[in-house]
Parts: C-alpha cells; sequence; structure tokens
C-alpha cells in the first residue's frame, strides 16, 4: 500500500494545475479517488459529518448484489442443461463456470463503455469523476436476459449514461434510475430480444462447457406463463430457490434477501421503501385477485418475475426515490401497486415493474415536495394557535 501511495504523490504534481497532464486531472482524481479514501475536509457550509461517503456506499451496494449474480451465474447453467435435457450429466461447477463465462463478458462491456463515457465528460466539462456508475455498471446485466448481444448492451449503456444521468447533471441528480433507463431503452428499441420464450436461456457454448440448443427450444418464465395461460402452481416455489428461466440477477428470492438484509443493516437502504413496495404489491394483488382479474395469488406477485429486485435495489435508489419518510411510504406503495396493475392490465407487457418504478421516479420530487409543505403548514398553524 506504501508503494501506491509514493506512486501516487510522485504522480500527482503532473496532473495539477500547470503539471504536464493538467488536462487530465479529472481522470487522475477518478482513480485517486478509486483507491484511496479522499483527505479533504469542508472549509466551510458543511452541517453534517458522517464516515459513510458515497464511495463507501456504492461498494455496499455492489456487495450486496454478489448474492443474486452468483446465483444468476449458476442459474444460467442449469436453464441451459435442462433446455438440452442434460441436468443428470452436468456438474453443479460446470453449470457456475458455464454462467460466469456467459455474464463477464456483459459486466465487462457495461463498465467499459459507461466509465469511458463518465470519464469523458468529466474531462469535458471539467468536473469531477463519481462513484455512481460502479453500481449502475453491475445492475445493467444483472435486469436483462442472457441473450442480451454485447453490441446491444453498449448502446443501451451509452444511452443511460448520457440521457438518463449525465445530461441532468450526473451522479445525484438524475431523476431516473439509470439501470432501469437501459433497460426500457432495450425493451422498446429491442422488444423481440428482451421478450419471448428463448431469449432467457444461453444458446451456445463457451470453451467446451455448455449445450448448443435446438432451435425449437422454449422457457418460458413465470409471469409470461401467466399471461399465455398455461401458468403452473409450482412455479412460486421455484422462484423463491431461483431455479427458473429470467433476467439474470432476478430469479432467486433467497439470494436478492440476502442481498437485502445487508443493505438495511448497513443502513443503506430505506426499510420504508422497501416494506412499503411489497404492501402495495400485496393489496393490489388481493384485489384483482378478488375481482377475479388474475389466476394467481397475491403472494405470488411479490415472488415472481423482477418484482423482489426491483423492491430491493431500484426502489430504494437514494437520489431517484423520495427522501422524506412520510414520502418514502408513498412512493413505495404506489410502486407496488403500478407494478402488479400493469402486469394484470397488459398482457402484453407481463413484467411491470420497471415502468412502474420510472414512473414513480418522476413522481418523487412532487411527492417530497408535498410533504415537505404539509409538515410546514401544520407546524405554522401550530405556532400560530400558540
Amino acid at each position: 500500500m506504501k508503494f501506491l501511495v509514493d506512486l501516487r504523490n510522485n504522480l500527482k504534481p503532473n496532473f495539477e494545475k500547470g503539471g504536464k497532464f493538467h488536462y487530465l486531472r479529472s481522470v487522475f482524481d477518478g482513480f485517486d479517488s478509486f483507491l484511496f479514501v479522499p483527505n479533504k475536509t469542508a472549509k466551510s457550509g458543511a452541517h453534517i459529518h458522517d464516515a459513510v461517503d458515497s464511495k463507501r456506499i456504492i461498494s455496499f451496494v455492489v456487495i450486496a448484489l454478489l448474492p443474486a449474480l452468483l446465483f444468476g451465474m449458476y442459474n444460467i447453467g442449469y436453464q441451459n442443461a435442462v433446455s438440452a435435457g442434460q441436468l443428470a450429466n452436468t456438474s453443479g461447477m460446470e453449470m457456475f463456470i458455464y454462467g460466469a463465462l456467459q455474464v463477464l463478458p456483459k459486466i465487462l462491456v457495461s463498465y467499459i463503455v459507461g466509465l469511458s463515457i463518465e470519464f469523458a465528460w468529466a474531462q469535458w466539462k471539467g468536473e469531477e469523476i463519481h462513484e455512481g456508475f460502479l453500481a449502475s455498471g453491475i445492475l445493467i446485466p444483472m435486469i436483462i436476459p442472457i441473450g442480451c448481444p454485447l453490441w446491444m448492451l453498449a448502446i443501451a449503456t451509452a444511452f443511460a449514461v448520457v440521457i438518463g444521468k449525465e445530461i441532468f447533471g450526473g451522479t445525484g441528480m438524475n431523476i431516473f434510475n439509470p439501470a432501469l433507463v437501459a433497460r426500457a431503452f432495450l425493451f422498446f428499441s429491442y422488444p423481440s430480444m428482451m421478450s419471448g420464450d428463448k431469449v432467457w436461456v444461453a444458446n451456445d457454448t463457451v470453451f467446451g462447457l455448455g449445450y448448443q440448443l435446438p432451435d425449437t427450444f422454449t422457457a418460458a418464465t413465470p409471469l409470461a406463463q401467466v399471461a399465455a395461460g398455461t401458468y403452473q402452481a409450482a412455479c412460486p416455489c421455484e422462484a423463491i430457490v431461483g431455479l427458473i428461466p429470467g433476467s439474470i440477477g432476478e430469479t432467486s428470492v433467497i439470494a436478492i434477501a440476502l442481498g437485502g438484509l445487508f443493505l438495511l443493516w448497513t443502513g443503506v437502504a430505506s426499510w420504508r421503501t422497501m416494506i412499503s413496495v411489497f404492501v402495495g404489491g400485496a393489496v393490489a394483488g388481493l384485489i384483482f385477485k378478488a375481482l377475479d382479474m388474475t389466476p394467481i395469488e397475491w403472494y405470488e406477485h411479490l415472488v415472481l418475475g423482477g418484482f423482489c429486485f426491483g423492491a430491493v435495489f431500484m426502489a430504494t435508489d437514494p437520489v431517484t426515490s423520495c427522501r422524506t419518510n412520510t414520502g418514502k411510504y408513498i412512493f413505495g406503495v404506489f410502486v407496488g401497486l403500478v407494478a402488479v396493475t400493469v402486469r394484470v392490465m397488459n398482457p402484453g407487457y407481463p413484467e411491470g415493474m420497471m415502468l412502474a418504478i420510472l414512473l414513480m421516479n418522476m413522481w418523487a420530487p412532487l411527492i417530497d415536495y408535498c410533504v415537505v409543505n404539509s409538515n410546514i403548514s401544520k407546524r405554522a398553524k401550530r405556532a400560530t394557535i400558540k
């Protein structure tokens, strides 16, 4: 570590004002902040001092995503073996390695494209490079089908960084969740690659691992089965474990729950938002079941598709969700209500979590504004009475 510190101190003057590479100061500061804890302190205008900085928060999010990511790798190999009818002849390690080889290129493309744009943007604007994309860069590959081509992922990532974040002012200023912006771009621009039976299973071999599946194989997600009227009652139990077709990181409720508990324990995610999403989804599920508009029970809506992943990792994004305590309850409930409503009312779009969160991202500032003004009015009335 001392070697790195000495190297940093020796190189730093070259990137300061007047140095040989001063025009690359943003890039140097970005790597410096990533490797070391900045030793700068606020001189004025600071009201709160806290040991938890943005880099530590992003690091906690990445750690929380690891259980779902690792299980997703295994599930990719598992689904490939099941579709090929070779489950008995394939070891668990072979399944995991095969899935890892499928996922890692997508993670690399996401980070390379996203960070390149962020570094270039910071250089152009003469601003600091923030750590926000370290979480978005791993979230984007986790919420897409494994069959998404790398070039398509690269375009979606670029769109999410530029249109979803940087034009609003960068990390902390964006209105919409960048990872969901990437998914929405793919869904509306390349719908055939984001829906259908075949997109959920990797259909090739990698370094001798995996199986080349026939063109006729199908592997519909549980929600797609509901929409098609071929729903199987065992699906919710399988969804809790996660051995079902779906996006890379969204299938296992257990793995997602482990990450959610870690976020709650570290204080990164809000339990108010998280619980409210499930309450809203349960209420909508009960209403539609009572009206006989859905073939599945209310609790099945909560474990199928991307509901759990969205509730734990997307709706709780501190930048794009509500910041007042009351607002978090309102935000979460409406995310759950809208997600299940879209699922039930729109057979052509069986998964509604993405649209629900993006819609509520747009309303979050107004909700907070109304909550704050309501509190001001109440306090003003109490002061007048006294």
